[in-house]
């Protein structure tokens, strides 16, 4: 994590996350956060099906980067790290 981060926003994003998490798992997929980068900017990793899957970006911009800006509006975006 971003030394810049607090805790708060951190909290938020993984509430976010689980809010989102038994969809992905659903599918046989999860995700990690990664990082919070000093602009905003949430760095996630998508895991199993999710990973491979040919809709992940619009998973990641329908769904995760918007469960994230519902509890911290101040995230300017999403974006999934791959290996």
């Amino acid at each position: 994590m971003s030394v810049q981060t607090d805790s708060g926003l951190l909290q938020k994003i993984e509430k976010a996350l689980a809010d989102i998490r038994p969809y992905l798992e659903s599918d046989g997929g999860d995700i990690s956060l990664i990082e919070v980068t000093p602009d905003m900017v949430v760095k996630v990793k998508l895991h199993g099906a999710c990973q491979s899957c040919n809709v992940n970006q619009m998973t990641l911009t329908a769904g995760v980067e918007q469960s994230i800006k519902k509890y911290a509006p101040e995230v300017k975006g999403v974006v999934n790290i791959d290996d």
